[in-house]
């Protein structure tokens, strides 16, 4: 049963690729209480079927899916152009998940399926509140032309050498080992459970955001140099510096979301050091491509180089 969830969830998430979902929910300004509402109830019915449904972490999921849908309602009719309040809902949805927030109120046997599932609650609600309420630019959550995936794998082989360099020498990634098991099967795996939903949020939601913000900042300093006139209109190079430090400020966040994360003792700083390195190739990729896939093929490759040969 866990298995068919998931892939219901993973279908779901999927679903917003296709333009005659989002049109239906940029039409339908009641999804954006329904949704909220259906995530509670399908995360509730999940629990109860695992024997671990209760007040608290029904009220729990209630408000965690509530709280953001509120501050996307509050502006609705603002422009698209992401705010202080877009960051908020970001945060409200990632930080819960990183620091598994009621995990307490789950029993043991339950907790790493009710995680996957409380993921899947995010990145859907994440997706209706994004695109269909606030229709963000920028989210680069389409299918992928060849050229993405050909980006996603130009970074891969860039960036795999450099990673199994300094991972080997910090002591994070074992010696090489032939792969066994089902390498194909594994990198399914990690391509859609793992890739997937931190691309969407690390880089769809978050470097996307910053990217935006940057360029609203860009856009009003231009103007105000031209007003001062044509003898200060210098400053050519200041959107290859904004990309550039905007790739560096995600790729720090993505790699210090790493540092509660084992199998070396917490605060992981070798993992959060090879996350960083990771994430400059994984945000170059998006920054690159018209598909958020290109950055989400190369994570699901490094991620399966790492587990299935080392």
């Amino acid at each position: 049963m866990h298995t068919l969830v998931l892939a219901l969830f993973l279908a779901a998430i999927l679903s917003f690729l296709f333009p005659a979902v989002r049109l239906r929910l940029q039409n339908a300004p009641a999804v954006l209480f329904a949704i909220p509402l259906l995530l509670t109830l399908v995360f509730c019915a999940l629990a109860a079927a695992e024997s671990a449904l209760s007040l608290p972490l029904a009220l729990l999921v209630f408000i965690y899916t509530s709280i953001p849908a509120g501050l996307a309602f509050v502006q609705r009719a603002h422009p698209p152009q992401p705010s202080w309040l877009d960051l908020a809902i970001i945060l409200f949805l990632w930080l819960p998940l990183e620091f598994s927030a009621g995990a307490h109120l789950i029993p043991k046997h339950s907790q790493g399926f009710l995680h996957s599932v409380a993921y899947g609650v995010s990145i859907l609600l994440a997706l209706t509140l994004f695109i269909g309420v606030r229709r963000t630019p920028g989210l680069k959550y389409d299918l992928p032309r060849l050229r993405d995936i050909g980006y996603g794998i130009a970074a891969f082989l860039i960036s795999a050498p450099i990673l199994i360099v300094i991972g080997r020498l910090l002591g994070f990634i074992p010696p090489f080992h032939p792969p066994a098991g089902k390498p194909a099967l594994a990198f399914v795996a990690i391509f859609f459970g793992t890739a997937l939903p931190e691309e969407i949020l690390f880089r769809s939601l978050i470097q996307n955001w910053l990217m935006q913000r940057c360029a609203q900042r860009g856009a009003h300093f231009r103007a105000a140099i031209e007003d001062s006139g044509p003898q200060n209109s210098g400053g050519a190079g200041r959107p290859v510096l904004r990309d550039w430090g905007v790739l560096a400020v995600a790729a720090l966040i993505f790699g210090c979301a790493h540092l509660d994360n084992g199998p070396q003792p917490l605060p992981n700083w070798r993992y959060m050091i090879l996350a960083t390195i990771a994430g400059l190739a994984y945000g170059k990729a998006f920054q690159k491509s018209s598909s958020v896939f290109s950055s989400v093929t190369c994570h699901a490759l490094v991620d399966a180089t790492k587990h299935i040969f080392f």
